[in-house]
């Protein structure tokens, strides 16, 4: 497989930061070792000298972090911080199956940023698998805006 190739152009147009303030969303796939969370993280210190809030997330262990909040009655205070989040990074999304509360969590998440907030997410798993990893055809339709 050949190396990826960073469009200069397109990202000095996403160092702008239009596409926060318009509240769009941002997917960065790849494979391993490609430079996905380097450059979701170089967006968010751009956006944060913008004067966004940004916040960064490696998913796995937000799973974590909101499972703990569950059982210590803070779910609902990281939620609402994560909604109010200008930009929202994403990390490592994948391959691993969701389990139930993951869906749920996530779901939580994205919809209460629709269109109201950005999020950057990245992610070695190409988009046509992420169905498999959500594991319910219903959640991954409203996920993906379908």
């Amino acid at each position: 497989m050949p190396p990826a190739v960073l469009d200069r152009n397109l990202f000095l147009k996403l160092a702008g930061c239009d596409w926060i303030r318009q509240r769009h969303s941002l997917l960065l796939i790849g494979p391993a070792g490609v430079g996905k969370s380097w450059l979701a993280r170089a967006l968010g210190h751009k956006a944060y000298r913008e004067d966004f809030s940004v916040a960064y997330h490696r998913l796995p262990r937000l799973f974590a972090t909101l499972a703990l909040a569950r059982g210590d009655g803070r779910y609902p205070k990281v939620l609402k911080a994560l909604a109010r989040t200008d930009l929202l990074i994403l990390d490592d999304w994948g391959p691993e199956k969701l389990n139930d509360e993951q869906r749920r969590d996530l779901l939580e998440i994205i919809e209460d940023r629709y269109e109201k907030r950005s999020t950057i997410v990245t992610s070695q798993v190409p988009v046509d698998h992420w169905y498999d990893m959500i594991g319910n055809p219903t959640i991954a339709d409203r996920l993906s805006g379908r």
